[in-house]
């Protein structure tokens, strides 16, 4: 994934975030809530938002190789990699020395 389309969506997600908080918030105050267990309420949904769609984003952006020999667990993660990048960590997870059991 390119870094202006990360960008992009880590903008998004901080939206999207700030927008279900406030939305918590309107919901909350119509109920009488305090302001201050009202803010606390809010921030605590917008950290836990954002936490949740950031670790979504960077999962959208990370490739995994790994050995296909059973039983070994060679594997490497790569996050923000160009196709050439990528192509030669598969090549080095396909061809590395395998251990002895």
């Amino acid at each position: 994934m390119n870094t202006t389309r990360h960008r992009a969506l880590t903008a998004g997600a901080a939206a999207v975030s700030a927008a279900l908080a406030v939305a918590i918030g309107v919901r909350l105050s119509a109920y009488g809530v305090p302001l201050a267990l009202l803010l606390a309420c809010c921030l605590s949904c917008l950290a836990t938002f954002s936490s949740l769609l950031f670790r979504v984003i960077d999962a959208l952006s990370t490739t995994t190789h790994h050995c296909t020999r059973p039983g070994c667990d060679f594997r490497v993660s790569l996050t923000h990699t160009d196709a050439a990048e990528s192509r030669r960590w598969q090549e080095i997870a396909a061809q590395h020395p395998h251990r002895s059991h």
